[in-house]
C-alpha cells in the first residue's frame, strides 16, 4: 500500500539516454550557431555613425573579426564533440553486434 492517490493515466514520461540527449543538444547548438553569428554580425549596424558616441571603424572591424574567430572556435568545438559522440556510438553499436544506432 505505497500508493496514496489514484493511478496516473495518460502517456508515461519519456526518458532518453544521456548520450543521445547530449548528442541532440550538440546538434541543436550546431544548427543555431550560424543564426547567432548572423545576429552578432548585424550588431554594428545599430552603432551610431555620427557625434561623440560614434564608433571608430577600426573598432568595428576588430569586433567583426572577433565574432568571426569565436564562430570558428565554436564550430570547431561542436564539430569535435559531434565526432567524438559519433565514434562512441559506432563503438557501442559494434559491441552490440553491429546494429546501427
Amino acid at each position: 500500500m505505497t500508493e496514496t492517490g489514484p493511478p496516473r493515466r495518460g502517456k508515461p514520461p519519456v526518458f532518453l539516454e544521456r548520450q543521445s540527449y547530449r548528442r541532440r543538444r550538440v546538434t541543436d547548438a550546431a544548427r543555431v550557431l550560424p543564426f547567432i553569428g548572423l545576429l552578432l554580425w548585424l550588431i554594428p549596424l545599430l552603432w551610431r555613425e555620427e557625434g561623440e558616441a560614434a564608433v571608430r571603424s577600426s573598432s568595428a572591424i576588430l569586433y567583426l573579426f572577433g565574432v568571426w574567430f569565436l564562430l570558428v572556435a565554436g564550430a570547431a568545438v561542436l564539430s569535435a564533440k559531434l565526432a567524438a559522440q559519433t565514434c562512441d556510438g559506432t563503438a557501442e553499436a559494434e559491441g552490440r553486434g553491429g546494429e546501427a544506432p
